[in-house]
C-alpha cells in the first residue's frame, strides 16, 4: 500500500509539472503570436513572460541604495554616518510601532506605483508570484533579522474582500510562503472593523481607522510564533502596527513586516507617540 501510495503520489507531482510547463508554453506561444504591451509603459513585450510588464519597468521597481532605519526600513538620506549600532528614525526611537521590524522592496513612487494598482484592482496574480520572488530573497539575505514561523497577510474586511473578489495581500503572501518553505496562514488574523468611507484619510484619521480594527481569529494557534507579515504598501506603518498588536496580544513571540513598496516619507502624527507610550 506504501508504495502504490508513493507512486500515486509523484504521479500527481508530474501532472502538476506537466500542466505547469503547459502554461508557461502556451504563454510563450502567444506572446509570440499576440505580443502585447507593458501594462505600465506600453512598450511593446518581446520576451516570453507571463508577468505583462516589460524589464524596463521591472526593473526601475527596487529601492534605490540609501541609508535606512534598522527598525522599520524608513530611507534616511539625510542622516549621518551609521553609528556603531545602526540608524534608527525617529519613530523608531520612540518606540512607535509594535512590529519588530518592516522591510520594503522599492519606494512608492513612478511605476511601481502602477504595478502595484495592477495587484491590488486587476488580480495580476504573475506580478504577485514576481515580487514574492523578490521578497523572498530579501528575507534571505537578512537572515535571523527577518526569521519567521508563518506568513500571515494583512486581511481585508470581509465587505471590502466580497466587494473586491481577493486580497492582494494574499496574492503575495500566498506564493512568498511557498517560496520560504512556510505555512501560510490567511486565517489566522482578521480585520473585525472596516476602513472608513472616505477615500482620502489625514495622518490622524489614518491611524484612528486601524486603531483595535483587527484580531486574530477565535482558536487560532498563535502562541511563541514568529510572524512574517505581508501587505502591498506600508505608509504609516499604522496598518502593520495594529496587526502586530493583536497578534502580540494572543501570544506572538514576534512580528516582522514585509511589503512590496513604502512611502517616501512617513511622518508620524504626535498623537500615535503618545498614545504609543501610554500603552507599554
Amino acid at each position: 500500500m506504501s508504495g502504490g501510495g508513493s507512486f500515486s503520489e509523484s504521479a500527481r507531482h508530474a501532472g502538476a509539472a506537466a500542466r505547469r510547463w503547459m502554461t508557461t508554453a502556451g504563454d510563450a506561444l502567444a506572446s509570440v503570436f499576440f505580443p502585447a504591451g507593458c501594462r505600465i509603459c506600453e512598450r511593446l513585450l518581446v520576451g516570453a513572460s507571463r508577468v505583462p510588464v516589460c524589464e524596463e519597468c521591472l526593473g526601475s521597481f527596487e529601492a534605490r541604495p540609501q541609508r535606512k532605519c534598522e527598525i522599520c526600513g524608513q530611507e534616511l538620506p539625510s542622516f549621518e554616518a551609521a553609528a556603531p549600532e545602526g540608524l534608527i528614525c525617529p519613530a523608531c526611537q520612540m518606540q512607535t510601532y509594535a512590529f519588530a521590524r518592516a522591510r520594503s522592496f522599492g519606494v512608492y513612487e513612478g511605476a511601481l506605483v502602477r504595478a502595484i494598482l495592477l495587484l491590488k484592482f486587476e488580480e495580476v496574480t504573475p506580478l504577485g508570484e514576481w515580487f514574492a520572488e523578490k521578497l523572498a530573497g530579501m528575507v534571505r539575505r537578512e537572515g535571523e533579522l527577518l526569521a519567521a514561523d508563518v506568513v500571515v497577510p494583512v486581511p481585508l474586511h470581509r465587505e471590502r474582500e466580497r466587494e473586491r473578489g481577493y486580497n492582494q495581500a494574499t496574492v503575495l503572501a500566498k506564493p512568498l510562503a511557498k517560496r520560504l518553505r512556510l505555512p501560510f496562514k490567511a486565517v489566522l488574523l482578521l480585520r473585525t472593523r472596516p476602513r472608513p468611507d472616505k477615500q482620502v484619510l489625514s495622518l490622524e484619521e489614518r491611524w484612528a481607522s486601524v486603531r483595535g480594527a483587527f484580531a486574530t481569529r477565535p482558536g487560532s494557534q498563535v502562541d511563541k510564533l514568529r510572524v512574517l507579515l505581508v501587505d502591498d504598501v506600508m505608509t504609516t506603518g499604522a496598518t502593520l502596527d495594529a496587526c502586530a498588536r493583536a497578534l502580540l496580544k494572543s501570544g506572538a513571540k514576534s512580528v516582522v513586516g514585509l511589503t512590496v513598496a513604502r512611502a517616501v516619507r512617513s511622518p508620524i502624527p504626535k498623537v500615535v507617540h503618545a498614545n504609543s507610550q501610554a500603552a507599554r
